[in-house]
């Protein structure tokens, strides 16, 4: 894919997840994909932080936006290539001050094949 196309894939990655449209969100994974995050590591130690696959995913985002129905990232910025893109956002919380975030999107044919969060 592009630079172009990958900066497409993030914005349509952010629309959907601020519309809390997990199901738009899962669709621009690959079926295998993996997910990372200190927020997975936290809440699900068995995980080692990390999540494998579409239902696993949909897990994950589905009880995120339970717990936090006013969850949303506010993108600050986005750097593509032809294989990934790199965000950055805040990400509000109801009662949490904002947390400044970057995640790596890896894209392989059009689909994220692997997604990494970053934050402190």
């Amino acid at each position: 894919m592009s630079a172009s196309e990958n900066f497409s894939l993030a914005r349509a990655w952010l629309k959907a997840f601020n519309a809390h449209d997990v199901t738009a969100l899962v669709a621009l994974y690959a079926e295998d994909a993996t997910h990372t995050s200190p927020k997975i590591r936290v809440l699900h130690p068995e995980t080692g932080g990390r999540l494998v696959g579409r239902p696993a995913l949909e897990r994950w985002w589905r009880d995120a936006i339970a717990r936090l129905p006013g969850l949303r990232y506010e993108e600050t910025a986005l750097t593509a290539d032809g294989d990934r893109v790199f965000m950055e956002y805040l990400r509000h919380a109801p009662n949490e001050a904002p947390l400044p975030v970057a995640e790596v999107l890896e894209v392989k044919g059009g689909r994220i094949v692997a997604s990494r969060v970053y934050h402190g």
